[in-house]
């Protein structure tokens, strides 16, 4: 599933690894001076993601499954994009 939206917030991606709910922010960086994308991911995005992620299993079958947190950074470079997918990246 992709880019799930509810009132308390919204969630770039959810998927299944394995046996494992992985809900996943998406950040972009244009420029490299301004830091990795995953730096913007504060306790506040935390936190509203966390909320929309509550949202989320309140409303759909997840069979109780266990759920992560993950990052990926996308940073623009002077080479293409670079790639960092930071696999629980904070637990809430």
């Amino acid at each position: 599933m992709r880019n799930y939206r509810a009132r308390v917030g919204e969630i770039d991606l959810i998927m299944l690894d394995g046996e494992e709910l992985a809900f996943v922010e998406v950040r972009y960086r244009s420029r490299v001076d301004f830091g990795a994308g995953a730096d913007t991911v504060d306790l506040r995005k935390q936190r509203r993601l966390a909320l929309t992620a509550r949202h989320f299993l309140a409303h759909r079958d997840s069979d109780n499954l266990p759920c992560r947190f993950d990052v990926v950074s996308v940073t623009k470079t002077n080479y293409g994009l670079r790639f960092e997918w930071i696999r629980n990246a904070f637990v809430p």
